[in-house]
């Protein structure tokens, strides 16, 4: 891409805002990974490069503070290409003075350049130490390249000497079908190698027809595009960032049936907005309420990612009550701008609970929250669904019996009242003979003992109990529907605290993906939290990387993807789904 206009997406790292990489690499032309030549870090990027494999999409790597390099760039280099199955193709080779990297040699034009700090490199002689590892270096490329190109194949085979274009064409197509990456090295802080970063996009960067075609997306025809991301911009409004794939949109157009209400873009981070937005542009519309992140504007569904599940939570509630409204919609803007994040309200307490891919994901979401809607928050652990059961049958009776004037309350009942196997529910008879308790009340019985489960004597819902309705007795003039359901919460209330009840604790299946040099640790960190290991494999497709399965008590996993990232180098996650729940035992 040597003509027309560039963005760039500059993506956070940190694995908790992986979905932010999600979103770009759907959208952009080629991903630069930036890195240090560090091989003991390489394994941080496995997941990146798996995901940007996966998805089709064109790279390169920059090996950043090379001056600063302590090992080999070929250490640095075996260790990335353990995590890709792309041929990573190293296009330079540093120049050394004693310890320090001074410079580097081009492979490809066989040109030296010393690095100068603040400034464009100095192109200079080749030293004459360098020689036999530029040879070693540049045969390498050009028989990894030979591989995927005829022409220099035969040149190499008869030991004839490529010109720089030859070098060029498969190392460009390469990189355009994802067979190989280029690697190029630099020290972004002192400005080292980063012109020649630039010069390896201007030519290397696949045209937006390329990458429409890699999409599946025909040329031609109304505009098309892509919602990738969604920002509220203050004065500004609602911004829907956008991959325009094909066509020309003007400032008022319709799409999808909504007028465009301003085309917005960002030169050297200033907004400017502009009157249209043509094919392959990254561009803000404005206004655009129905279209959320994701969404395609223009035409058929275009794939997109799902977002991950979450992993960490944590409740919040203003300081203020005042301020709850405020609050609930600053939620609903912040989960527009980051479906990464979930809120959700707990049915028991109420309390709001916001998810997302860790600590530091929802830490930011906080200081987001806080300086958008001005409110103070509260925030503290998210409850654990606890339940109660019963271990042993009852027969309890209750009667109520008041007068106060006119009309009194008059009701007994007979309630058996038994455990039932575990997952069975809440379930209501009748065995009432001989007319004891009119037909008309028992639906009254029958709804008070399913609400007077709702809590039982250690405080938590009742599940996995069967409430018989055995005898009682009534009055013709002071039973009523309300005499009866008293009666019965009475008979509950004393039941169930004779029954032997137990708390019930939530178990969660728990499948834990890490790099295999983990998982003993992984297995050691699950049984530390009262986890059962239920099996290890290896992951599909991740070679070298396995899959722990285990039954998991549900309040051990608050705090769990803390802890599994510092002992995994941040490599490891988790999924988990509600499996059964279990007898609360002494921890």
């Amino acid at each position: 891409m040597q003509d027309g206009s560039w963005a760039i997406l500059d993506c956070p790292g940190s694995i908790e805002f992986s979905y932010d990489v999600e979103c770009a690499l759907a959208v952009v032309d080629l991903a630069v990974v930036v890195c240090e030549a560090a091989p003991a870090r390489a394994g941080s990027l496995g997941p990146l490069l798996r995901r940007i494999e996966e998805t089709g999409t064109p790279a390169l790597v920059f090996l950043n503070k090379i001056d600063a390099l302590t090992g080999t760039v070929r250490e640095a280099l075996a260790a990335l290409q353990a995590h890709t199955r792309r041929k990573l193709v190293l296009r330079q080779v540093p120049i050394r003075e004693g310890e320090m990297v001074t410079g580097y040699v081009d492979l490809v034009s066989e040109r030296s350049y010393r690095y100068r700090r603040g400034e464009p490199s100095e192109r200079i002689a080749l030293p004459e130490s360098m020689q036999v590892r530029k040879n070693e270096a540049r045969g390498a490329l050009l028989e990894l390249l030979a591989d995927h190109d005829d022409a220099l194949l035969e040149k190499v085979l008869e030991d004839l000497e490529p010109e720089p274009a030859e070098i060029y064409r498969p190392l460009h197509h390469g990189e355009g079908n994802g067979a190989v990456v280029s690697v190029l090295l630099g020290a972004a802080e002192h400005c080292n190698g980063i012109q020649r970063l630039w010069k390896a996009l201007r030519h290397d960067v696949p045209s937006v027809s390329d990458t429409a075609a890699r999409h599946g997306i025909t040329l031609g025809g109304p505009p098309l595009a892509l919602v990738f991301r969604t920002l509220q911009a203050g004065h500004a409004g609602r911004l829907s960032f956008v991959r325009l794939w094909r066509g020309k949109l003007e400032d008022g157009a319709a799409l999808d049936g909504q007028r465009v209400g301003g085309i917005y873009r960002f030169p050297g981070g200033e907004t400017e907005k502009v009157r249209q937005a043509e094919a392959g542009d990254i561009a803000a519309l404005g206004r655009l309420e129905g279209a959320r992140t994701g969404a395609t504007l223009g035409g058929p569904a275009l794939p997109f990612p799902e977002p991950p599940p979450p992993v960490f939570a944590m409740t919040i509630a203003p300081e203020e009550r005042k301020d709850e409204v405020r609050l609930s919609t600053a939620l609903q803007r912040l989960t527009e701008e980051d479906p990464a994040l979930t809120v959700s309200q707990d049915a028991e307490s109420g309390a709001t609970i916001l998810a997302g891919q860790g600590e530091i994901h929802l830490r930011a979401a906080l200081d987001r929250l806080s300086s958008s809607a001005g409110v103070k928050l509260r925030t503290a652990r998210p409850p654990v669904a606890y339940r109660e059961t019963i271990r042993h049958a009852v027969v309890q009776q209750a009667r109520l019996k008041r007068q106060t004037g006119g009309h009194g309350q008059f009701a007994d009942v007979k309630l058996q009242i038994a455990p039932r196997p575990r997952g069975a529910g809440f379930h209501f008879d009748e065995k009432v003979v001989g007319g004891a308790v009119p037909k008309r009340f028992i639906p009254a019985v029958s709804q008070a003992a399913e609400e007077a489960a709702r809590k039982g004597p250690l405080g938590h819902p009742v599940v996995d109990v069967a409430v018989t309705l055995l005898d009682g007795g009534f009055h013709a003039v002071d039973s009523s529907d309300m005499a009866f359901a008293t009666a019965t919460r009475m008979a509950m209330q004393e039941g169930l605290a004779k029954a032997d009840p137990v708390q019930l604790e939530p178990v969660d299946e728990v499948t834990v993906t890490a790099p295999a040099e983990f998982t003993s640790t992984v297995q050691r960190l699950l049984t530390g939290r009262r986890g059962q290991i239920l099996s290890f494999t290896a992951k599909a497709g991740w070679e070298g990387w396995d899959e722990v399965q285990a039954l998991v008590p549900a309040s051990e996993l608050g705090d769990f993807i803390i802890e599994l990232r510092s002992q995994t180098q941040g490599l490891g996650t988790y999924g988990h789904q509600f499996n059964h729940l279990a007898e609360m035992r002494g921890r």
